[in-house]
C-alpha cells in the first residue's frame, strides 16, 4: 500500500493531497491523532444534495475497483433506478456522476475496507463523519444498513428500526435502510427504500 504523506501548502491551511495507488487516486487527510488517514473511496459530497447515502465501509471488491457498491449481488445501483432517484441504472464505475441527480455518497469508515464484522472499533471516526456531513448539509442522510447508523446514534443495531430515525441536533434528517449488500440478501426488504423515495 502506498504511504500517503501530507504537507502544509505555503500560505494555506490545507493539509490534504492526492496520491496514486494501484492505478487509482486515493485521498489522504489528517486524522484526529495527527497522523494520516487514507480514504479508500472518494466522497461524493457537495452543498445542495437532496440525499447522501452512507455505508459502513467499502467492501473488498469496491475497494479493489475504486467504486461504491461494486460487489457482486449489491442492489444499490439497481435500487436507485427502481425507486426513481436516477433516470437510468448507473454503473459503479460512474459513481461520481450520481451527484448530477442530487445524490451524494460516503462511508462512515474511510480508512479501511472489508465486511462490517471485520472493521476495528477505532476505524469508526464519528466526529470526522459528522463534520463532513455538516459541511455540506444534505436534505436527508440515508444509511445503507444499520451498522453505520448505530455508530452515529450510539445504539446497538437491535434497537434501530428501518425508516426515519430520531433527529439529532444540528444535523440533517436521518433514514436507516436495509443493506443492499449481497451478504445481507436473506434479510433484504425494499419497502423502506421506496418509502424514502416517496418522502423526497
Amino acid at each position: 500500500m502506498t504511504e500517503c504523506i501530507w504537507r502544509r501548502r505555503s500560505g494555506s491551511r490545507s493539509r490534504q493531497r492526492w496520491e496514486r495507488s494501484a492505478g487509482r487516486q486515493v485521498r489522504c487527510s489528517p486524522s484526529r491523532s495527527g497522523g494520516v488517514r487514507m480514504h479508500i473511496l472518494d466522497d461524493v459530497l457537495r452543498p445542495g444534495l437532496r440525499i447522501v447515502f452512507c455505508g459502513t465501509a467499502a467492501g473488498t471488491v469496491s475497494a479493489a475497483r475504486g467504486a461504491y457498491y461494486a460487489g457482486p449481488g449489491n442492489k444499490f445501483w439497481p435500487m436507485l433506478f427502481e425507486i426513481g432517484l436516477t433516470p437510468y441504472r448507473m454503473e459503479p464505475a460512474k459513481f461520481r456522476e450520481v451527484s448530477n441527480f442530487g445524490i451524494g455518497l460516503t462511508d462512515i469508515v474511510k480508512g479501511t475496507f472489508g465486511a462490517d464484522s471485520s472493521l476495528p472499533n477505532e476505524a469508526f471516526d464519528v466526529p470526522d463523519f459528522t463534520a463532513r456531513i455538516r459541511a455540506v448539509r444534505p436534505a436527508v442522510l440515508a444509511f445503507n444498513g444499520k451498522k453505520a447508523a448505530a455508530a452515529l446514534l450510539g445504539l446497538p443495531t437491535r434497537r434501530i428500526s428501518y425508516g426515519p430515525a430520531s433527529p439529532l441536533r444540528d444535523f440533517p434528517p436521518i433514514w436507516v435502510l436495509p443493506s443492499t449488500s449481497g451478504a445481507a440478501a436473506r434479510s433484504w426488504d425494499p419497502q423502506p427504500w421506496h418509502a424514502l423515495a416517496r418522502s423526497c
